[in-house]
């Protein structure tokens, strides 16, 4: 039920400001304002936070399912609302619904299926392939890996670019054309699963791809004589990347590197997957992630609030500045002004969580889920 809630007690973080002796006004859908303790206006519920932390609902443009919920495998308006709802209780409140390298055939009933449930914090879906270089496939199937070609790409996306939001590609084995056709229909494009060399990567982020896909993994190494991927998005000025902190995936020593050459634009993702035992991707949790049954890592088990917590205790990020890495700049890369932050007039959704990155309390579009 939405409502006007005032939430006092607490620490708030909103963008680059802290404030501990403030209240959070929400009116409905949207956050009202950050006001003194002294002017609460009448009417607003007051919830006492006791002390806990109190930020922007988090926000990962890269998972693939949540629990035992892998959403290509099942493809079902059921899934995609399961894995939702338990995002949401996560603390997770803007997602991009992502679905790794399959058959056309596969993706076009996914976008259907995506477009008939509309799930309520999805930003859209993330096609991680089929255009990569098999070179770097990781857990992706190498038969289904394709090159990239206007025909088949019209095929794909006409009168579906309201649902494909972002994909991920190998720079070094796509046209220019292509690239051009994928920003023309306005999706967000990733360099990733690439062994594309310092200047291809260079001239791609010079010419239409924004960002990287899990920065370390599934790229050309960073080496003394050839930098690689990695070179590229640590000295390109615009290029951002997401990076995936449990610290399996990536070192939390490259983790800090990272940080220390990308400042803002690196962000946090969880590349999260499911316990799945059907179909071409059969993730099987091992400890603290997935891989595949053959070995091959596979996907991470994190929550986004894991992420920020791994980024706080095991790489030594102040918690506002990993806070921002799971709100303020990839809403910032997606060009969403409403979201990642507590300013007035933005959407409500908001995140309250204790000293040991325990859930509180999620507020999504004004209405309580915890």
């Amino acid at each position: 039920m939405k409502q006007k809630l005032a939430l006092v007690n607490g620490t708030i973080y909103n963008g680059y400001e802290i404030r501990e002796d403030a209240v959070l006004l929400i009116n409905q859908d949207r956050i009202t304002g950050i006001v003194g303790k002294e002017a609460v206006p009448e009417g607003y519920q007051v919830v006492d936070v006791q002390g806990a932390n109190i930020c922007p609902g988090l926000i990962d443009l890269q998972l693939y399912g949540t629990g035992e919920d892998l959403f290509s495998a099942e493809l079902t308006a059921e899934s995609l609302e399961k894995i939702n709802l338990n995002l949401l209780k996560q603390g997770c409140t803007a997602y991009m619904m992502t679905l790794a390298t399959n058959t056309l055939e596969v993706f076009k009933e996914a976008i259907a299926v995506f477009r008939q449930t509309k799930p309520s914090a999805a930003l859209g879906l993330h096609l991680e392939g089929p255009f990569l270089n098999e070179a770097k496939r990781g857990a992706h199937p190498a038969e289904l890996i394709m090159e990239a070609t206007l025909p088949i790409l019209e095929d794909l996306l006409e009168g579906n670019d309201d649902v494909v939001k972002m994909m991920t590609i190998a720079p070094e084995k796509i046209k220019q054309e292509c690239v051009d056709y994928l920003n023309k229909k306005g999706l967000l494009l990733s360099a990733g699963h690439s062994t594309a060399t310092f200047e291809e990567a260079t001239q791609a982020f010079d010419h239409g791809v924004k960002t990287a896909t899990h920065l370390w993994n599934a790229m050309s190494p960073l080496q003394h004589r050839e930098v690689g991927l990695p070179g590229a998005v640590f000295n390109h000025p615009k290029a951002y990347s997401s990076i995936i902190v449990d610290g399996i995936h990536v070192n939390y020593e490259a983790v800090k590197i990272s940080k220390q050459a990308m400042g803002e634009r690196l962000f946090l993702i969880t590349d999260a997957v499911a316990t799945c035992h059907k179909g071409i991707y059969q993730h099987v949790l091992n400890g603290d992630h997935f891989v595949l049954p053959d070995g091959t890592l596979s996907g991470s088990a994190l929550t986004q609030l894991q992420s920020v917590q791994n980024c706080v205790q095991n790489v030594g990020i102040p918690l506002d500045e990993s806070i921002r890495m799971a709100t303020l700049y990839p809403a910032r890369l997606i060009e969403r002004s409403d979201i990642g932050n507590l300013e007035e007039g933005s959407m409500a959704n908001v995140l309250v969580f204790d000293a040991d990155f325990q859930v509180q309390q999620v507020i999504f579009e004004g209405e309580t889920f915890l």
